[in-house]
């Protein structure tokens, strides 16, 4: 049993590409594009936004890599206008040399409350012996995957188009949302707010989320 921490790698873009791509997909019901400039894209995006026209957005995507809970995925494959690549249990064998033997579990949220966090680790314990036994008895991977818990680790390839993005953000990154993805979610959305504010920078989220909880931000 091993436990390891949600993290989320992005490939790296160029945030003012993407958004003077959307100024130029933008400006074709205009036909307004002999006013494009070096900053241009700044108002114009912030325009059709508070206009709701928000269907520009679609011409670009983001694509990022999760290391993260069942639980999580669960969540977000939610979205229907994204695509994902996950981690089968059904034909991964954790009980193989490949996977080290044994099964990686998502340290949960509550890791600190030692009471609530003994609990839980007893009971993966349990649920990861049961499950290598399954494996010397013979059974196959999508019948043991049937006793795998939500906090089992798993790996997530998730591709959207920004407007998706700012659905998934606003949504994903509130008091709402179930802690597990606002952990992942939330260092994403401080991303993209920062590189583009003229996009996501409306977007509210759970400031009282405590930052040393936030999921790993990597690009890659």
């Amino acid at each position: 049993m091993k436990l390891i921490e949600p993290r989320v790698c992005v490939e790296s873009y160029d945030s003012r590409k993407i958004m003077k791509n959307l100024e130029r997909a933008c400006r074709t019901c205009y036909r307004s594009e002999d006013l494009i400039t070096e900053e241009s894209y700044k108002t114009l995006l912030k325009n059709c936004i508070n206009r709701g026209h928000e269907s520009i957005l679609e011409h670009e995507k983001i694509t990022i890599r999760m290391t993260c809970d069942v639980g999580v995925y669960k969540d977000l494959t939610r979205h229907r206008f994204a695509s994902f690549s996950i981690e089968s249990t059904r034909y991964c064998n954790y009980g193989k040399d490949k996977f080290d033997n044994e099964i990686n579990f998502i340290r949960p949220i509550f890791a600190d409350e030692l009471d609530k966090f003994n609990i839980w680790e007893d009971t993966m314990k349990t649920i990861e012996d049961a499950y290598m036994k399954m494996v010397v008895a013979g059974y196959k991977p999508d019948e043991m995957r049937m006793i795998l818990p939500h906090s089992v680790a798993a790996e997530v390839t998730m591709t959207a188009n920004i407007r998706e993005w700012k659905h998934i953000l606003d949504l994903r990154t509130k008091k709402m949302a179930h802690p597990a993805v606002q952990q992942v979610m939330i260092p994403l959305l401080l991303n993209f707010k920062k590189n583009m504010p003229e996009i996501f920078g409306d977007i509210e989220y759970n400031e009282d989320f405590p930052q040393d909880k936030y999921a790993k931000l990597i690009f890659i």
